[in-house]
Parts: structure tokens; C-alpha cells; sequence
């Protein structure tokens, strides 16, 4: 598989197994820069299903969340961010914590997120990064700074 050029369509998406869109996602972190990303998802996966570590020195933990139905499939609730918000940071780590979902989320969720620094991805956002060449950490506002010095830090 050749990372650099990677992209994907909703339609490749939507017809995944629920493993194989965290493959997906741990691969589009590949193709923009982090080469430790990892597939961790499974049982015992504590919240985590993708851990990454971006160019500028960031930890980030996903939480993948497929919907079979894609947007007309049922939403993805607080429940989830609950659980995500509990174990991203202090158990793994994380600088940066992301719920990505080829669906959609509860009007609850936004606040949520805001309110504890979490980032959602849904399908229209999934969409322009799958199918892009702009890594994610260019398509999210207010991300943590940078661990590493660069040359504009």
C-alpha cells in the first residue's frame, strides 16, 4: 500500500467492518506523518482504538466509532465521550483525543467535547480528510501546542 498517496471514499468507508475502519484511520495517520501510528482497538482497549504520534511530538488517541448506515445509522452519544474522556489521557497519555465516526453525534456531544477538550470527527469532516491531502491536525481547531521546538515555535 502506498501511504503518501492514500485517500478514501465515504462509500470505502461505510462498507468496512468496524476493525477495518480503525485500520483505515490508523493508516491516515500513517500517510500525514506519524509513523508509530498503531491499530489498539479490541477488548481491554480502555477507550483507545488508534495511537499516534504526530511530527510536531503530539500523543493522540482515537476512538473509532463505524456506523454501518453511515449518517442514517444511530448517532454516537455522550456515553462514548464519557468513556474516551476517562481513560485518554490519564491511561494513555494523549495530548490530543479524538472520536471519529463515519456518522453522525448527538447535539449533546458537541458541548461535551468543548467543554473537555475533545475533538469530534463526523462524516462530513472524515470525508475531507480521508479524501485529502491535509493531515488532521491542519483540519481541528485548538489543538495543544507542540512538544518539539520547530522552526516557528
Amino acid at each position: 500500500m502506498r501511504i503518501n498517496g492514500l485517500r478514501y471514499g465515504l462509500p470505502q468507508l461505510d462498507a468496512l467492518h468496524h476493525r477495518q475502519f480503525e485500520h483505515a484511520i490508523r493508516h491516515l495517520m500513517r500517510r500525514d506523518g506519524c509513523a508509530d501510528a498503531v491499530q489498539v482497538g479490541g477488548a481491554g482497549d480502555n477507550g483507545a482504538d488508534v495511537k499516534a504520534t504526530d511530527p510536531l511530538g503530539r500523543r493522540w488517541v482515537i476512538q473509532c466509532k463505524h456506523r454501518r448506515n453511515g449518517d442514517a445509522g444511530s448517532p454516537v452519544g455522550t456515553p462514548d465521550l464519557h468513556v474516551l474522556n476517562g481513560t485518554a489521557r490519564q491511561l494513555h497519555g494523549a495530548d490530543v483525543v479524538v472520536l471519529v465516526t463515519n456518522g453522525r453525534f448527538t447535539s449533546k456531544c458537541a458541548p461535551l467535547a468543548k467543554s473537555q477538550k475533545l475533538h469530534l470527527v463526523d462524516r462530513r469532516l472524515l470525508a475531507t480528510w480521508a479524501a485529502g491531502s491535509r493531515p488532521l491536525w491542519e483540519l481541528l481547531p485548538r489543538l495543544p501546542a507542540p512538544r518539539k521546538a520547530t522552526p516557528l515555535t
